[in-house]
């Protein structure tokens, strides 16, 4: 597994745990036990800490831009993953250096995690949302 992914999947594991205790705990301790079970000698620890740092800082954003892009799938509605994996898709479409990661890789990589740690249809359905978000954020830079 490339290590950007494997970092997106451990910082999508740690956004679960922590939407799971309805976030009593605290993220950076989720973060950093999770890299020590699932990232043993990961080197772009700085990716994972800028999604973390970002996804936290913004959250309330982007799930208003969730609540936006998907208006039949209220917030509490959708699923852990599925939420958590288009949160860390939208802070990249959003927030993330373009250059660093441009906007087709965030939504494929947000994709293959949906379809990896999520249902069946959770792929397309996070495809339809990000998708969604790009085609107005497209508008908008025309």
């Amino acid at each position: 597994m490339a290590s950007r992914h494997l970092s997106r999947s451990i910082v999508l594991q740690s956004l679960y745990e922590w939407d799971f205790y309805d976030r009593a705990h605290a993220l950076k301790d989720i973060v950093e036990r999770d890299i020590k079970d699932f990232g043993p000698g990961l080197e772009e620890l700085d990716f994972i800490w800028k999604l973390v740092e970002g996804i936290e800082k913004h959250i309330g954003e982007i799930d208003k831009i969730i609540e936006t892009a998907a208006p039949e799938w209220p917030l509490a509605q959708i699923s852990m993953v599925d939420r958590n994996v288009l949160r860390i898709g939208l802070y990249e479409l959003l927030y993330a250096n373009k250059d660093e990661v441009p906007p087709k890789v965030a939504i494929n990589e947000s994709i293959e995690l949906a379809k990896t740690f999520s249902g069946q249809t959770s792929g397309k359905f996070v495809n339809g949302v990000l998708g969604t978000v790009y085609k107005q954020l497209e508008e908008k830079a025309q």
